[in-house]
């Protein structure tokens, strides 16, 4: 039987690991953060418990000697980018933030129980398993698998995967990741809309000590951090031009220059990028290059919104419901017929990730043993004390810009979909909510006294 070895830098997850043990039918030892793990040949992967203590964890890194062969998962709270890259580099494999990150780490958990066989196997052996945490049976979801699982063999293919925010972009290159043979090599994530242009080169390609103010020290950045792994660049259509080029050239030419360096290096890391824009249009804007988007979409991956996948919502909220559960040592209720109904009814803009948050809402307001459909989809939003509707007779741009704000936050935020329910393009949407050329720039959040009070 494989086992798994839990360094408990904490204790806050509790029986989490002998539940998730039980779960996945694996040997567990948990050690504490003094003893030296044993070399075991039927261990599958080290997981470091930090649960809030990442600075511990980072210590126990750096001072504890792990096998070459055996991945490292490192678990806390924190879900910081910066606190992730700080773990990669001690040598860890990845980092997962809890409980946003546990269908990831679940994932990642399971692919290091497979590892092992499917180093000694033909590549082909596991793929199926790569996508064992993506859960759907719609034929949407099944040709978008279909066509990943072609990539698995190939170590350096670059991907572009396509989807509104929440449809598991994230997940997807993971799983790439995991089913390929890179998959004993780091994965490192990044949001390029995270991080503001004078820092994201930085944070990409690192740099050298005294490049700029602050760098009182050199700094590998993500590149060299994923060396022989993943780098997935999420929300690339973010990144700015000045740094497009530079993203080419790696892709080309498989070598980086930190920020004030002379000397090129040369990274091997398969790149996934990822957005939730229409970058053809992107393209024609000129805000986007030509030349990088003809290379990163050689191979392009469409995930499909959770409105369109049937009833792939009811086994994706049973799923979830199963690990949030879990996660809070609550029972599992049942889907009555009025929450079924209101799954299958709702347009669910934000995708799987307002799925989740429904649940877990509705989970912890309902009595144990059955979800109560009314906690499911919370009422509307009172207006908020301060805000101030538009004074009529007003200027057409400062109405549809307001408009524009309103729909946006009924959506969750998500502008693809607010775009699509205003019949109007993303570009004509962002420059709404930018203020280029519109009156209605400087309302605040409050623009529309009900998000209903204009009709379209």
């Amino acid at each position: 039987m494989s086992r798994l070895t839990v360094i408990a830098i904490s204790d806050a997850f509790g029986k989490f690991w002998s539940d998730l043990a039980k779960d996945l039918d694996v040997a567990l030892d948990v050690l504490g953060p003094a003893d030296a793990v044993p070399a075991r040949p039927e261990t599958a992967a080290v997981v470091v418990a930090a649960g809030g203590a990442e600075r511990e964890a980072i210590q126990w890194l750096e001072t504890h000697a792990v096998s070459p062969r055996l991945p490292v998962l490192v678990v806390g709270t924190d879900p910081g980018r910066r606190t992730a890259m700080h773990v990669v580099t001690r040598g860890a494999t990845d980092y997962f933030a809890l409980p946003d990150d546990l269908e990831i780490f679940r994932n990642a958990v399971t692919a290091a129980l497979n590892g092992g066989r499917a180093r000694a196997a033909p590549a082909a052996n596991g793929h199926a398993d790569a996508f064992a945490a993506i859960v759907g049976e719609s034929q949407s979801m099944k040709q978008a698998l279909a066509r990943a699982a072609r990539l698995l063999p190939h170590r350096s293919a670059s991907a572009l995967i396509v989807g509104e925010t929440g449809t598991g972009k994230e997940l997807l290159a993971r799983a790439i990741h995991a089913g390929g043979p890179r998959r004993g090599a780091p994965f490192v994530a990044v949001n390029c809309s995270a991080f503001p242009e004078h820092l994201i080169e930085s944070e990409l390609f690192g740099h050298e000590r005294g490049s700029f103010t602050d760098a009182h020290a050199a700094k590998p950045g993500l590149f060299e951090v994923a060396d022989t792994g993943t780098l997935f660049l999420d929300e690339i259509g973010d990144l700015p031009l000045s740094l497009q080029a530079k993203l080419l050239r790696v892709l080309e030419d498989k070598e980086i220059r930190r920020v004030g360096g002379t000397k090129s290096r040369t990274v091997d890391v398969r790149i996934l990028a990822a957005t939730h824009e229409h970058l053809p249009e992107r393209v024609r804007e000129g805000s986007f290059r030509d030349d990088l988007f003809f290379r990163l979409s050689t191979v392009v991956l469409t995930l499909p919104p959770l409105r369109e996948r049937g009833d792939d919502v009811i086994l994706v909220a049973t799923a979830l419901l199963q690990r949030l559960a879990a996660e809070h040592g609550l029972p599992v209720p049942a889907l009555t017929p009025d929450v079924r109904a209101q799954l299958r009814g709702h347009a669910w803009p934000g995708n799987v990730r307002e799925l989740k948050n429904a649940l877990e809402r509705a989970l912890l307001l309902s009595a144990a043993g059955e979800l109560n459909a009314d906690e499911l989809l919370p009422p509307a939003e009172p207006q908020v004390q301060g805000d101030r509707p538009i004074p009529f007779p007003a200027p057409l741009d400062q109405i549809t810009a307001a408009a524009a704000r309103a729909t946006l936050r009924l959506c969750g935020g998500n502008r693809s979909e607010s775009a699509r329910r205003l019949l109007i393009s993303p570009r004509r949407l962002r420059r709404l909510l930018s203020g280029r050329g519109d009156a209605g720039a400087d309302l605040g959040e409050g623009d529309l006294e009900q998000p209903t009070a204009l009709s379209m």
